[in-house]
């Protein structure tokens, strides 16, 4: 009975045995020599032997956990509709940009035949309503941003700039017959904007230290003055400027066409961050603007607010969007590369620093989500963006710091992509308000106090 017995188990194990894979193996190696060794060891060894083999054979990418920054599932709140549009703006960013995306940073240029694949996704102005608009919730213009961010900061700064700042101030500011003008071909990109507000001498006093100048003479207006960090603003075909009237102090706004006499874009070289966005000087010397041209609904520094409390909500979910790119790239990272003869990733330090991301990723999205959600209902104010611009930004730089952290010193190489996070985090950090001046906003809310100087 026992030979009967050896016999069948000696069949079956024939059975389960590749025989051209043995004679490949057994090439390689003195398989006599292995089945001894196998043999001599007792229970113990054996099962850890198997313990490793098992596992080694679960090391490939398609037996792990999808890498996915979105924990909380919030994509399960979309619609059908909006999920498929978040969707096509990541294959587009995954397909079309992604691979680009380390060359053009490296070179500070921008990959302009992506603007024409950019605009059959038909996502500019995506909130508005009206002149060709996609009339979605605030909502799905913080999804494309993130989406974007999470590939290309770069190019969620040319969208956002676009699309938000500029569109945003004509939709907003704007007459009947500028947005009618201007929005249509602006949301199909046949028309580029950009949006001068800062100067060199001038960021965050913005709201009463500006030094371009305007005055109107005759039925045109006259602009003096220097603009800073214009990004677009060296290929756009339309600039909206901000200038304080010199008879009255007030700011107004002003559309200020590319062909005008007197307006010069010069850009920007030798950035950290950023690189692919067209930053541009802008100087106006006697640029005369005609009043058809002025926007009729800005008539003071409240109405250039009206615009950025509405964009700064899309640099908080831009904040989010780079946080979770970095994240995202240092998991798989992590997963692939080994030391000691296992995946990064299976350290107990390398875990610790993913989860700390992963808890402010997800920190991050609870509170832009409940921002645009505002936003929708017309609950947002000043320091409720604000409060998300402050915490979102800090938060991104945590993030980044952390991704590059986990790679060592291959997070340094553009190769890997987090290098490029990190550096653009900085520029996330400065632009749409800084640190100090959101958290001056927040705390006059909360205490009732103004601490402005």
């Amino acid at each position: 009975m026992q030979l009967f017995s050896k016999i069948k188990k000696v069949i079956h194990l024939m059975k389960e045995v590749d025989f051209d894979e043995l004679s490949k193996i057994s090439e390689k190696i003195d398989l006599s020599e292995i089945m001894k060794t196998v043999g001599e060891l007792d229970e113990s060894q054996l099962n850890g032997l198997m313990k490793m083999l098992t596992e080694k054979q679960k090391k490939g990418q398609s037996k792990l956990p999808p890498i996915d920054g979105d924990f909380y599932d919030y994509d399960l709140k979309l619609t059908q509709e909006e999920r498929a549009i978040q969707l096509k703006v990541r294959n587009f960013m995954e397909n079309e940009v992604e691979p680009i995306a380390n060359e053009y940073w490296n070179k500070a240029q921008f990959p302009m035949e992506i603007i024409p694949k950019l605009a059959k996704l038909n996502i500019c102005g995506v909130a508005y309503k009206g002149y060709e608009c996609p009339d979605l919730p605030f909502v799905m213009e913080g999804i494309i941003a993130e989406e974007i961010a999470r590939v290309d900061v770069s190019i969620s700064t040319f969208f956002g700039v676009h699309s938000g700042l500029a569109m945003g101030s004509i939709y907003l500011c704007g007459s009947e017959e500028q947005k009618q003008e201007w929005l249509p071909k602006m949301q199909r990109l046949e028309a580029i904007g950009a949006f001068g507000l800062t100067e060199p001498n001038v960021g965050s006093g913005a709201a009463g230290g500006l030094e371009t100048t305007c005055k109107k003479e005759g039925d045109q207006w006259v602009l003096n003055g220097q603009k800073k960090w214009i990004g677009n603003a060296t290929f756009s075909d339309v600039t909206i400027i901000w200038a304080r009237d010199v008879d009255s102090n007030q700011v107004k706004g002003f559309l200020v066409r590319k062909e005008n006499p007197g307006f010069v874009a010069e850009k920007i070289k030798n950035k950290m961050a950023l690189r692919t966005v067209q930053n541009a000087l802008i100087t106006l010397t006697d640029c005369k603007v005609p009043e058809q041209d002025r926007l009729q609904k800005a008539n003071s520094f409240r109405d250039t607010a009206k615009v950025l409390r509405m964009t700064r909500a899309g640099v908080a979910w831009q904040a989010l969007g780079c946080a979770r790119g970095a994240y995202e790239s240092a998991l798989k990272y992590t997963k692939k590369r080994e030391q000691f003869g296992k995946p990064i990733a299976k350290f107990q330090l390398i875990q610790n620093h993913l989860v700390e991301m992963l808890a402010n990723l997800t920190a991050m999205k609870a509170m832009v989500y409940r921002l645009s959600e505002l936003q929708d209902q017309g609950l947002l104010t000043d320091e409720h963006a604000s409060l998300a611009k402050v915490f979102c930004s800090i938060r991104t730089r945590d993030v980044v710091s952390r991704a590059r952290e986990v790679m060592g010193g291959n997070g340094i190489l553009l190769e890997y992509d987090v290098a490029r996070f990190v550096a653009d985090a900085e520029a996330i950090y400065s632009y749409e308000g800084t640190k100090e001046i959101n958290s001056l906003i927040v705390g006059r809310a909360i205490t009732g106090y103004s601490a402005f100087v």
